[in-house]
């Protein structure tokens, strides 16, 4: 089991996140990237498997758990920056990106828009496209009314509708506590700025390998849904998770680390001169901090 180390990093935009990292220091940097209302602590179970061939990350996005809260800039492009920036304060110079439902917008974008620092994209459970999702509409309906301190009530019926299975009661309970750091503004400005920005636009030009990764019993994401990533990404592989719901990173947490893996090493086979896969040969930032191990 891997040892997780929560630190912090500074992004040249002056924002501190905070992330976990986990797995072997020389090993394929994998960046892990969670979505709307969620935190670092939403690859946990991930991070905790991870083998020796993989350095896994996760940042926790702006206005979400324990990072700062920026009065504005909370569309998708505004959290693509910031990835990219991250890449650069801890210094990773090329990774495999793995987005995770909403958190795949951003990291798809920053595939398109950056295919030198991305050696492979893995979309898990990621909408191509929220427009037509009823039950999408009808959340935003209710978070448009949301005031803050964002009621308990809201966040434990919407985790529980994610997961087609039973899920750990200590990580519900965890994930319920992150959701309930979101402040009210950052989850309507969030879900706006996904409904305003043309999400079928932000699957174009992407050429690099793209792994989707889907559960059957999601009852947000249609299989009609994941075949438009499919015909929108060249090349890209569809990996049906059977009796999965939406949460299939909860529910099928040692495949998913198997398929991600798998994959990383697929992308990223080789160590370039001794140095560990894409990291840059400069030091961290100074922004990052040792922080206790979770």
């Amino acid at each position: 089991m891997s040892t997780i180390a929560v630190k912090a990093a500074q992004l040249r935009s002056g924002l501190v996140l905070p992330y976990a990292e986990a797995g072997y220091p020389d090993g394929i940097p994998v960046v892990f990237v969670h979505s709307l209302a969620d935190s670092w602590w939403m690859f946990e179970p991930l991070l905790r498997q991870l083998p020796a061939t993989v350095h896994g990350y996760a940042p926790t996005q702006r206005g979400h758990g324990d990072a700062e809260r920026p009065p504005e800039g909370y569309g998708p492009q505004d959290f693509a920056n910031d990835l990219v920036e991250f890449l650069d304060a801890v210094g990773i110079t090329r990774a495999v990106l793995v987005g995770a439902s909403s958190g795949g917008v951003a990291a798809r974008m920053v595939a398109g828009s950056h295919p030198d620092r991305v050696a492979g994209l893995v979309l898990v459970g990621v909408p191509a496209t929220l427009a037509d999702k009823p039950g999408f509409t009808a959340l935003w309906e209710t978070v448009q009314a949301l005031e803050d301190p964002v009621p308990r009530s809201f966040v434990e019926d919407l985790l529980g509708d994610l997961a087609a299975r039973p899920l750990a009661r200590g990580l519900v309970a965890t994930m319920t506590e992150e959701n309930l750091k979101v402040p009210a503004r950052v989850w309507r400005d969030t879900m706006r700025g996904l409904l305003e920005t043309d999400l079928a636009a932000t699957l174009r030009g992407i050429l690099v390998p793209t792994l989707v990764l889907w559960g059957d019993a999601d009852t947000i994401l249609p299989r009609t849904d994941q075949q438009r990533i499919l015909d929108a990404i060249p090349g890209s592989t569809l990996v049906v998770y059977e009796g999965a719901g939406h949460v299939l990173y909860w529910e099928e947490t040692e495949r998913i680390v198997k398929d991600v893996v798998g994959f990383a090493t697929r992308v990223m086979p080789d160590l370039p001169d001794g140095e560990a896969p894409g990291r840059a040969g400069s030091p961290p930032s100074p922004g990052d901090q040792d922080g206790p191990s979770a």
